[in-house]
């Protein structure tokens, strides 16, 4: 297999934070000796999570077999996942912010027609359902557990208690119409048909949707990492996938 030098767009003190941690993790395991020093098992696992490279093209770039580098790698989303935000620091952060953007995004999977618990109807195609809560200014604060994709936004925000939560700590939400009844602090826009909702109610719903439109940012920033753009794991990894992201972010953006 041929090497060659390659880029990468994260921020170095994502790196630096990452190097960090492992540095941490080893010292309290014990580790004596690895084939990759911290930084480089983290430069590893950021090539992965950014770019999507398979075990295979990785481990050849970095001189170490294809089992080693699953390894390292799973073992950096371990312990990126456990530093991930709760639903509850979350809204510690969101009670400071005038109000947050709930939506929900489908991570495609490589699921076949027969797997239908992960089949969207809204989407056409297989996928995970993650829920995203965004700032005012569309700034990713938290992702959700991966739900299986047939999982309609509103059932996925209720297992979750999103709104529980929000609605506890008086934090107004906005969201779109596949929220309806979910009652609580989130708002939605008015229901019906356009021709048949009067001026007012339009005119509530173009301001209601120019401000949840900002929520589209968070979710962009989710997907910057292709590995989540189409995922070829287990479903069972994928929450851990989605925590590790969320952490790599937050610690670069802070």
């Amino acid at each position: 297999m041929l090497v060659y030098p390659f880029g990468l767009d994260v921020s170095s003190s994502a790196l630096r934070f990452l190097s960090t941690e492992l540095r941490r993790r080893r010292e309290e395991i014990g580790t004596r000796w690895r084939r990759l020093t911290p930084g480089r098992q983290a430069l590893l696992t950021l090539a992965h999570l950014r770019n999507s490279h398979p075990y295979a093209q990785l481990a050849a770039g970095f001189g170490i077999g294809t089992t080693t580098a699953y390894r390292y790698i799973a073992e950096v989303v371990e312990v990126l996942t456990a530093l991930a935000p709760s639903l509850a620091g979350a809204a510690r952060t969101a009670s400071t912010k005038a109000f947050v953007l709930l939506d929900g995004t489908l991570l495609p999977t490589d699921r076949i027609a027969a797997n239908r618990p992960f089949y969207s109807g809204k989407h056409k195609k297989h996928g995970m359902n993650v829920q995203i809560l965004a700032d005012p200014a569309g700034r990713l604060l938290w992702a959700s557990p991966a739900l299986p994709g047939a999982i309609h936004d509103v059932r996925a925000a209720c297992e979750h208690g999103i709104v529980d939560v929000l609605t506890d700590a008086d934090i107004t939400c906005w969201a779109d119409k596949g929220y309806r009844g979910a009652g609580g602090t989130l708002r939605v826009p008015y229901w019906g048909r356009w021709e048949n909702l009067s001026r007012n109610q339009q005119a509530v719903n173009r301001s209601h949707a120019k401000i949840r439109a900002l929520v589209e940012q968070a979710i962009a920033t989710l997907k910057s990492w292709r590995v989540l753009r189409k995922l070829r794991c287990s479903t069972t990894r994928i929450t851990s996938l989605v925590r590790a992201v969320l952490t790599l972010h937050l610690a670069s953006s802070s």
